[in-house]
Order: structure tokens, then C-alpha cells, then sequence
């Protein structure tokens, strides 16, 4: 129940976010295969994102360092690593918090997405904050 209520509220926020000229499966959400068609549209905007986000670090990363190919190698081979240890706490934060969905089920999975799209949207904000002057 506690899942649903969550659910619901990000969609509310998800739609209150989404341009008039995108349609989005997040739009007019009035059921349970629409709530779930909606997380795994999040989740995969967020994944995108994610990885756009990272994608624009490590170029900053070698603008900035651009004189110092020894110094942009050091600091890329360390955020690839944050990233891999990022992405492990993400998985163990998302198995905490969908812990009383069934595996396999639908709000399992939509539990899931809906966990790592607002875990994925929190790292592109920190992401794109490193290195900002």
C-alpha cells in the first residue's frame, strides 16, 4: 500500500515536470499497468540522464586538465570507480526499499524503477555539480 501511495506521488511530480509538447506514458495515469508503464519510463529517462551527466563530467574532466593528461587519467580512473561503488549502493538501497514487494511481480518492478529513476536523478545532480566553477 505504502508503495502505491509513493508511486502515486511521484507520477503527480513527473507529470507536474513533463513539457505540454512531450507525451510521456506518464501522462493521465489512472491505472496500475499505466503506474508500472510509467517507472520504466522513468527509470530509463533517469538512466539516460545519468549517463549524460557522467558523460559531461569526465569531459570536464579532461578540459580542465587538458595540460595535465597525467592528472585527468588519475581523476577519470577515480570517478569510474565512484561510479562502480555508487552503483552497488544504489542496487542494496533499492533491495532495502522494495523488500516487501514480491519478486517478480509488477510492483516489484515498478518499485524498483521508481527506486533507481530517484536514485539516478540525485547522482546526475551531484554529477553535473563536480567541477562547476
Amino acid at each position: 500500500m505504502k508503495s502505491r501511495v509513493w508511486l502515486a506521488l511521484l507520477v503527480i511530480c513527473v507529470n507536474a515536470q513533463a513539457g505540454e509538447e512531450e507525451s510521456t506514458p506518464c501522462d493521465n495515469v489512472e491505472s496500475d499497468q499505466q503506474t508500472f508503464a510509467c517507472a520504466a519510463f522513468n527509470k530509463q529517462t533517469a538512466e539516460r540522464e545519468l549517463k549524460s551527466a557522467y558523460d559531461d563530467l569526465i569531459q570536464r574532466i579532461r578540459d580542465q586538465y587538458a595540460d595535465e593528461g597525467d592528472k585527468a587519467t588519475a581523476l577519470v580512473g577515480r570517478m569510474d570507480a565512484a561510479e562502480k561503488l555508487w552503483a552497488q549502493l544504489r542496487d542494496a538501497d533499492c533491495k532495502v526499499e522494495t523488500y516487501a514487494e514480491k519478486p517478480g511481480s509488477k510492483a516489484f518492478q515498478a518499485a524498483w524503477d521508481t527506486c533507481v529513476a530517484q536514485r539516478s536523478d540525485d547522482r546526475s545532480e551531484y554529477l553535473q555539480s563536480i567541477g562547476q566553477q
